[in-house]
């Protein structure tokens, strides 16, 4: 993994810039302590990042947990009570893995993985927009469609307009500016522009603004633009900050449906993020999810015991570090690290950087993440790609992640059963001008319960004295449900004088009149 640290370091950084306002803002979105976020960013890069078996998933608290989290602290009276549920949920956690439960993440459509993606950039985009401008009246972890004070996205989006910070919005465009001059200029001149990153520029051209703009009347930026770590007084009020489970509520029956909906989320958003770092991975490495599982669920109750949010991998974080540079887990380890030495020796430095450049970053990894030429690109992959992946972004902009993915998957397996139901035959007439009654259906592969429409229609619409030619060589699995219409259609055929021949590697026969028994033969059906 040393090795690889001349690409790891200068991702970790930006990962840290990025995870940073987002461990403070998803704690301040949960209504729990600003320290538990830290905590739990902490605890998802040195633990979690060390246990892992992805190379390039970077793990921390998560914004489609914060709805949760928020409900349950006052469900559960108090925050210390919710920590067991967060040790209990990992403990879960633990038991899914054991279990091998990790393949559930195989079984997403590759259209709302991809959609997953573009709609978490379009909702770092919409969502990063006011801090980048100033207005910071939601934090920056919060990525609900709608706000506890009853705004939304858009509403936030047209009130930036009368909330505009000029300090902020200056240092922001100048940011942005840093990182897009950074990265298609500059890097490609020399090598020490790829070892030092734009967004590393970014924050200490930010940091030099601040302080010269002070008491100025105009460009300077008050504390509430600022990020705000908490800063201990000594030793003492630093551990102060933890906060540890209070196990006395251990059998009540609440803190074990939390706990249980934190293992269920929390595993089932790591396991969608796995799959979607691994397409991002330039070096398509295969994540061991099983393994992912058991790291998530051991990183949860280490966070529970210490005072820290729950955690799970995170596609924002894993997408600055891939988009970096990053290659082994030493980049998620080493953000840890950052984390947890900067809030210790340099809190106060860090509370001078201002939100408008960490805006400006992550606007750059939403970007990245939903660019215009995707939408192209699954467009002309055909509706049945289009489709499910527009569904997901708008199920996610508009409600949230959970949602997007389950309305996208919904869509993907309706877009299954259609051509199910489209290819479970081939129905060839036999001469285009000759009208013979000859007509030839060749059964395919696998033909399950789902064909039965289909199947039923075409046997319906043949015509009375005409023959048919029933072919099952290339069938490999015959659903009992299309043996028993089968059944019925040999006595109709009867009635209406069709002719069947039945084709299989067995050889033919005609006018068979026990198809159960001919394909137990033949070993269709197993």
């Amino acid at each position: 993994m040393f090795k690889t640290l001349k690409n790891d370091l200068p991702a970790s950084i930006v990962v840290f810039f990025v995870a940073l306002p987002l461990c403070l803002g998803i704690a301040l979105a949960s209504g729990a302590p600003l320290f538990s976020g830290l905590i739990a960013g902490i605890v998802g890069g040195i633990i979690v990042g060390s246990l892992s078996g992805s190379k390039i998933g970077v793990s921390g608290p998560a914004a489609g947990l914060a709805a949760i989290v928020l409900t349950a602290i006052g469900t559960l009276g108090g925050y210390q009570n919710f920590l067991v549920a967060v040790v209990l949920g990992g403990v879960i956690q633990l038991i899914f893995g054991f279990l091998k439960a990790g393949i559930i993440g195989y079984y997403f459509p590759s259209s709302v993985i991809k959609g997953m993606l573009t709609g978490i950039g379009v909702i770092i985009i919409l969502k990063q927009i006011p801090h980048f401008f100033g207005y910071d009246a939601d934090p920056t972890g919060d990525f609900a469609f709608f706000q506890v004070d009853s705004e939304n996205t858009f509403s936030d989006l047209i009130k930036t307009l009368n909330y505009i910070t000029p300090g902020s919005a200056v240092i922001g465009i100048v940011s942005l500016g840093i990182l897009i001059l950074w990265e298609r200029v500059l890097t490609k001149k020399a090598k020490i522009f790829q070892l030092v990153q734009g967004p590393l520029v970014a924050v200490i051209v930010g940091i030099i603004f601040y302080t010269l703009t002070k008491g100025h009347n105009t460009l300077a930026i008050n504390s509430s633009h600022l990020v705000s770590v908490p800063v201990p007084e000594d030793a003492s009020s630093f551990l102060a900050q933890f906060s540890f489970p209070n196990f006395n509520i251990i059998w009540t029956g609440e803190v074990w449906v939390v706990a249980f909906t934190i293992a269920l989320v929390a595993s089932l958003e790591t396991l969608l993020c796995v799959e979607a770092t691994d397409k991002l991975d330039p070096h398509k490495n295969v994540t061991p999810t099983n393994r992912e599982l058991l790291a998530q669920g051991t990183g949860n109750i280490i966070s529970g015991m210490i005072g820290g949010l729950p955690i799970t991998q995170v596609i924002v974080r894993s997408s600055a570090n891939i988009q970096s540079g990053g290659v082994s887990k030493m980049s998620a380890i080493i953000h840890g690290f950052f984390l947890l030495i900067s809030i210790i020796l340099i809190p106060n430095l860090l509370n001078m950087i201002p939100l408008s450049v960490l805006a400006a970053v992550l606007l750059v990894v939403g970007y990245k993440l939903a660019k215009p030429m995707l939408f192209k690109k699954m467009y002309n992959l055909g509706w049945k790609q289009f489709i499910p992946f527009i569904v997901t972004i708008v199920g996610i902009v508009f409600v949230d992640l959970l949602y997007g993915i389950g309305l996208g998957l919904g869509v993907g397996i309706i877009v299954i059963l259609i051509k199910s139901f489209q290819n479970s035959h081939f129905l060839h007439k036999e001469g285009e001008d000759v009208d013979d009654g000859k007509i030839k259906m060749t059964l395919a592969e696998e033909v399950t319960f789902f064909n039965k429409g289909a199947i039923l229609k075409e046997l319906d619409r043949l015509p009375p004295d005409s023959f048919l030619e029933l072919d099952v060589t290339k069938t490999r699995y015959l659903d009992n449900d299309i043996i028993e219409i089968l059944e019925d259609f040999a006595v109709k055929a009867k009635e209406r004088n069709i002719d069947i021949k039945l084709v299989s590697e067995r050889g033919t026969i005609d006018n068979p009149e026990s198809y159960i028994e001919f394909f137990k033969l033949d070993k269709i059906t197993r």
